[in-house]
């Protein structure tokens, strides 16, 4: 029987639609820069995390803490900060992206095997 490896994953793909439908859901659809980098960010996790569902590897993990960072940061690189709707989706999407991936990432023993090789002396 199939079965999800990383619940976390399933969470990143919720927040990718998420993020996706939060312009119209949040009233931020007016300052498309806001509105293209939500829908981009929401559609590249989406993927991101539908692969590591189905094929799971831990590039995807990496690319959805990328992702999560990029969301993070973004109101102020794209300089929709002073829309506090858009910063404020952004930014607790982000955090819980990235932290959702990391989880993963340290928690999975075949990912987080690179931790703990130690090299010889």
């Amino acid at each position: 029987m199939w079965r999800i490896r990383h619940w976390q994953d399933a969470v990143n793909a919720v927040l990718g639609v998420w993020l996706m439908v939060s312009p119209w859901m949040l009233g931020y659809q007016a300052d498309m820069t806001a509105v293209s980098n939500a829908f981009l960010v929401g559609a590249l996790l989406l993927a991101a995390a539908l692969g590591a569902i189905f094929l799971p590897r831990a590039w995807e993990e990496w690319s959805e803490a990328a992702l999560g960072l990029w969301a993070i940061v973004s109101p102020w690189v794209l300089g929709f900060a002073s829309d506090s709707m858009a910063t404020s989706c952004a930014v607790v999407s982000g955090v819980v992206i990235l932290a959702l991936a990391a989880w993963t990432l340290v928690t999975d023993s075949e990912y987080s095997a690179w931790m703990h090789r130690h090299p010889a002396h």
